[in-house]
C-alpha cells in the first residue's frame, strides 16, 4: 500500500465519529454528556464501529425449548386474565396476559398508583397473589391509601425496595402471580453505573423484570414518569422493551381520568378507559357523559352539546360560552378545555361570512367537567354556543351539533357519525344538526330528527329558530 493510501485511510478513520447517541445514532468525534441532536443526557457511548467488528457471540448453546409447528402452540397460555376493573380491561384489550409487560405513565398525582393498588387488590381477591413494590412510598403511606380505597387483602403483598436484585429477590421468594412496580425510575441496579432513573439504569431495571416476566409467565406492570412535554421519561427503547404503554391524562382539579394504550401488542390502541377519581378512590365510569353535560332546569344562551369520538368511544360534551362587550383595545379570548386557536378560527369565520359583531366583545368558552374537546367536529357546537350568546338567544333544547367548520362557511363532513348520532338519542336528544351529505347509509336512531346543513348559515337558522321555520336545512 502506497504512503498516499495509508494517509487517505487514516484519515478517513479520524473522520468516523467515535462517539455515538444510543437514542438517534448522532455522532461526534469527541465524547459529551449530552446528545447534540435529540438533546438526551447520557446516551453518548463509545463506538465500535459497524456491526461492532467480529461478533461477540460465536459458542452455540443447545435450545431449552425446541421449535414446534406454529399450530401445535398452545394459545391458551396467552389469554388474558381480566383485572377485575372493566374500563382497564377494555384498554388492554380485555386484561393482562401472561408474561406481558404493561408501561403506565401519567403525570404526578394523576392517579396512577391509586389505579394500580385498586387493581391489584382485585386481583389478590380472586385467589391469587400479588406483589406491589414501591420506591417512590413507605409501606406505611401505601397502606394508608388502601385502608382509605379498601385495598386490603391477605393475598396482596407490599415490599418498599429500591434495589433490583432486591426485588428479584422477592419475586423470586413470593413467586408472584402479578407484580406492580412503582415506579421504574426509582429502582436501580448495584452493577450499573449511575443513579436511579438514568438511562442505563432504566434499561438494566427493565431487561431484568421483563426476563423475569417472560420466564415465569407473569404479568408485570411498570409506572413510568413523564416528562414536561408528557411523554415517556427515559430512553425511547423503554417503549419499544414493554409489550403495551398505556397514557393515564387528567386535569388534577378535575375528577375525570383517561386511560388511553399508545401502544399494545396484545389488543387496540383506539380504545379509551374513562374513570372517577375522589378521595374514596378511583372508579371506572360506563357511562361518563354525565360528567360533561349541566344539568340546568331551564335553557342558557350560550350553551351548545356536542359528541366527540375518544377512540371509537363517543364522549357527550357540553360548550358553554359567554361574550360580553369588552372595556380593553384588544378583547379577550379565553378557553379552557378547548383548543384557543380552533376558538379564534371559528370567530373569524362567524364575523366574515355571518357578519356576526365579535370584534369588540370579550369571549370566554369553556367545556363542562373538565372535558377536553380537541377534534374539529365540534366546530359547529363552537360556532352555535358563540352565536347564541351573542344574540342572547338560546339553543334550540335538546340539540346536539356535530361538524366541522371551513374557513368559506361550509360545514365539512366528520367521521363516525352513526355512533356520534346513536349516542345523543341515548341521551335523550330530540335534533342533530350534521353536515350535507354525511348521514349516507347511517341508520337515524328512533326519536331523533336529523337536519343536515350545507353552511353555517343554515346551521345557525336551524339551531336557533325556536319552532320549525324556513330553514335552509334537509331532515334525513
Amino acid at each position: 500500500m502506497s504512503p498516499a493510501t495509508t494517509r487517505r485511510a487514516d484519515r478517513a478513520a479520524d473522520a468516523r465519529p467515535a462517539f455515538r447517541c444510543s437514542e438517534c445514532g448522532w455522532g461526534t468525534s469527541k465524547w459529551v454528556g449530552r446528545c447534540g441532536e435529540c438533546q438526551a443526557w447520557g446516551t453518548v457511548a463509545e463506538d465500535v464501529g459497524p456491526g461492532g467488528g467480529a461478533p461477540r457471540t460465536v459458542a452455540v448453546s443447545p435450545a431449552r425449548n425446541p421449535a414446534r409447528p406454529i399450530h401445535e402452540i398452545d394459545v391458551e397460555a396467552a389469554a388474558a386474565r381480566p383485572t377485575g376493573v372493566a374500563e382497564l380491561d377494555r384498554v388492554l384489550g380485555g386484561g393482562l396476559v401472561p408474561g406481558a409487560v404493561v408501561l403506565l405513565a401519567g403525570e404526578p398525582g394523576v392517579g396512577k398508583s391509586t389505579l394500580l393498588l385498586d387493581v391489584a387488590a382485585r386481583t389478590a381477591r380472586s385467589g391469587r397473589r400479588v406483589l406491589y413494590v414501591t420506591g417512590e412510598e413507605s409501606a406505611a403511606q401505601v397502606r394508608l391509601r388502601a385502608g382509605r380505597i379498601r385495598a386490603l387483602d391477605p393475598h396482596l403483598l407490599l415490599a418498599d425496595e429500591t434495589d433490583l436484585a432486591t426485588v428479584l429477590g422477592h419475586v423470586e421468594q413470593v413467586d408472584p402471580e402479578l407484580l406492580v412496580l412503582d415506579s421504574v425510575q426509582t429502582v436501580a441496579s448495584a452493577q450499573v453505573e449511575g443513579t436511579a432513573g438514568g438511562v442505563a439504569q432504566v434499561r438494566e431495571v427493565t431487561g431484568a423484570l421483563i426476563a423475569a416476566a417472560k420466564s415465569r409467565g407473569m404479568p408485570v406492570v411498570l409506572v413510568g414518569h413523564v416528562t414536561k412535554d408528557g411523554s415517556v421519561a427515559g430512553p425511547r427503547t423503554l417503549e419499544h422493551l414493554v409489550d403495551v404503554v398505556c397514557q393515564f391524562e387528567g386535569d388534577r382539579h378535575a375528577r375525570l381520568r383517561l386511560l388511553r394504550a399508545t401502544k399494545n401488542r396484545f389488543g387496540p390502541t383506539d380504545e379509551v378507559g374513562c374513570f372517577d377519581l375522589s378521595e374514596h378512590g378511583i372508579v371506572g365510569l360506563a357511562d361518563p357523559s354525565g360528567l360533561f353535560t349541566s344539568r340546568l332546569a331551564t335553557d342558557v344562551p350560550g350553551t351548545c352539546l356536542t359528541v366527540t369520538l375518544e377512540g371509537r368511544r363517543p364522549l357527550a360534551a357540553e360548550v358553554q360560552a359567554l361574550v360580553a362587550p369588552s372595556v380593553v383595545p384588544n378583547p379577550r379570548r379565553t378557553t379552557s378545555g378547548v383548543d384557543g386557536s380552533r376558538l379564534a378560527m371559528v370567530l373569524a369565520v362567524l364575523q366574515r361570512r355571518l357578519g356576526a359583531r365579535l370584534a369588540d366583545q370579550d369571549v370566554y368558552l369553556s367545556t363542562v367537567g373538565g372535558a377536553r374537546v380537541v377534534e374539529p367536529a365540534a366546530d359547529l357546537a363552537l360556532a352555535l354556543a358563540a352565536v347564541s350568546a351573542r344574540e342572547n338567544v338560546p339553543v334550540h333544547p335538546g340539540l346536539v351539533a356535530v361538524g366541522e367548520v371551513g374557513l368559506a362557511g361550509e360545514i365539512r363532513p366528520v367521521s363516525g357519525v352513526g355512533r356520534r348520532l346513536a349516542e345523543a338519542a341515548r341521551l335523550g336528544c330530540a335534533r342533530a344538526v350534521v353536515p350535507l351529505g354525511t348521514l349516507g347509509e347511517v341508520a337515524v336512531p328512533e326519536g331523533l330528527r336529523v337536519l343536515e346543513v350545507a353552511d353555517l348559515a343554515a346551521a345557525v337558522l336551524v339551531g336557533l329558530a325556536p319552532t320549525d321555520g324556513d330553514a335552509p336545512a334537509r331532515d334525513a
